[in-house]
C-alpha cells in the first residue's frame, strides 16, 4: 500500500510517499480502507517535533512514530474475529491520534480498534466525515470543561480555523449567544455557520471594547490571559486550545494562579478521544446542526503542499487528503 511516512523531525520535505505492507487486522480491529484523511496542527507539531516538550513523549532527537494522521473515513475491508460492531462494507470515520494507537491515517489502509470508529453520519460525504473527529472533539470538550450553557455569551478567537469553526455550531447547539473573531474574508462564513456577532480583528481590538463574556474559547495565540481577563466577566472562564508556544505555556503555568474559587477560570483542553463524545456529536449532525467545513482538498502525494499550507495558518476550516475512490 501507498503510505506517508517520516524518518526525521522537520518540515514538509521530511514526509515520504512510500510503499508499506499491507496490515492485517488483530482480533479487536477493522481493516478499513482510507477514502480521506484531514490534517491536523497535531500532525505538523509531530512532524517538527515542536513545542520541544512533546519530544519526551515522541521521541527526543528521532520521531517514535513515523506514521501521521488523526483523523480518516472510509469502509471497512476486514473485521477481527472479536469485532461485532462493524461488517465488511460499511462506512466509517474515527481518530487515531495517541501513543497507544500510533497515528497512520495518511495511508491507503490502516487497522484500527474498533473503539477508535463509529458509522458515517448518513447526512456527510465521506471526505466530510474524514474532517470531523479530532476537531469537533476538542472543540466539544472544551465547551464541556467550560461549562457552557443556553443563553450565555462566548467569544471564539480563531473562529475560521479547524475547531473554531466547530466551536461556533456547537455552541449554538447549546444555547450560547456566539461573538466570532476572523479576518475580514472570513466574516460571510462564520456568519453563515451561527456567529450572532463578528469581529474583525483588523479593523477592531475586541481587548478594547467594553463588553464581557461568560466565556472565551481561544484557538490562537494573539492575546495574553492578562488580555483575556479584561473580557472575562467575574465568574467567566477562559479555554485554551492550540496557539503559539507563549500562550500554551501561559496557561499550563499561570493558568492557576489566575483562577480564583467562584471566579475567573483559565485553563487549556487536550482533547482525549471519547467515542460517546464523538457520538454525540454525531446525532448533531444527524439533526443538521454541525456540518464540517472543508478549505482544500489534496491527494496523498500531495501532502507536503498540504502540510505547508496547514502551517500557513489560514485555512479555513479542515484540509482534507483524498485517498481511494
Amino acid at each position: 500500500m501507498k503510505a506517508i511516512q517520516f524518518k526525521n523531525y522537520g518540515g514538509p520535505e521530511v514526509l515520504e510517499y512510500v510503499d508499506l505492507p499491507n496490515p492485517t487486522p488483530g482480533p479487536n480491529e477493522v481493516l478499513v480502507k482510507i477514502h480521506a484523511a484531514a490534517l491536523n496542527a497535531a500532525d505538523w507539531h509531530i512532524m517538527r517535533g515542536t513545542p520541544y516538550f512533546m519530544r519526551l513523549a515522541f521521541g527526543l532527537f528521532k520521531p517514535k512514530y513515523t506514521r501521521l494522521g488523526c483523523d480518516l473515513s472510509g469502509v471497512v475491508e476486514a473485521v477481527g474475529e472479536e469485532v461485532t460492531a462493524f461488517s465488511v462494507g460499511d462506512e466509517v470515520c474515527g481518530e487515531v491520534s495517541g501513543g497507544e494507537v500510533g497515528f497512520g491515517a495518511f495511508s491507503e489502509y490502516l487497522a484500527v480498534k474498533s473503539e477508535r470508529l463509529i458509522h458515517k453520519p448518513t447526512k456527510l460525504s465521506l471526505e466530510e466525515a474524514a474532517a470531523l473527529s479530532l476537531s469537533a472533539i476538542t472543540a466539544w470538550q472544551g465547551l464541556k470543561k467550560g461549562g457552557l450553557k443556553a443563553g450565555e455569551r462566548i467569544l471564539i478567537n480563531g473562529a475560521s480555523g479547524g475547531v473554531g469553526t466547530y466551536v461556533i455550531q456547537l455552541a449554538k447547539a447549546l444555547g450560547a449567544h456566539v461573538t466570532a473573531v476572523c479576518s475580514t474574508g472570513k466574516i460571510d462564513m462564520v456568519k453563515q455557520l451561527g456567529a450572532d456577532d463578528v469581529i474583525d480583528y483588523t479593523q477592531t481590538d475586541f481587548v478594547q471594547q467594553d463588553k464581557q463574556y461568560d466565556m472565551v474559547f481561544a484557538v490562537n495565540g494573539s492575546k495574553s490571559i492578562k488580555d483575556y481577563k479584561k473580557v472575562l466577566k467575574p465568574q467567566g472562564r477562559y479555554i485554551m486550545c492550540g496557539g503559539e508556544n507563549r500562550q500554551l505555556f501561559e496557561v499550563m503555568i499561570f493558568g492557576g494562579f489566575y483562577s480564583k474559587k467562584g471566579g475567573q477560570q483559565f485553563h487549556p483542553v487536550i482533547a482525549k478521544y471519547s467515542k460517546s463524545d464523538l457520538e454525540a456529536i454525531k446525532k448533531l449532525v444527524e439533526a443538521g446542526k454541525v456540518k464540517p467545513v472543508i478549505d482544500r482538498t489534496y491527494s496523498l502525494p500531495d501532502v507536503a503542499k498540504a502540510m505547508a499550507y496547514l502551517e500557513e495558518g489560514h485555512a479555513r476550516g479542515k484540509i482534507v487528503l483524498t485517498i481511494g475512490a
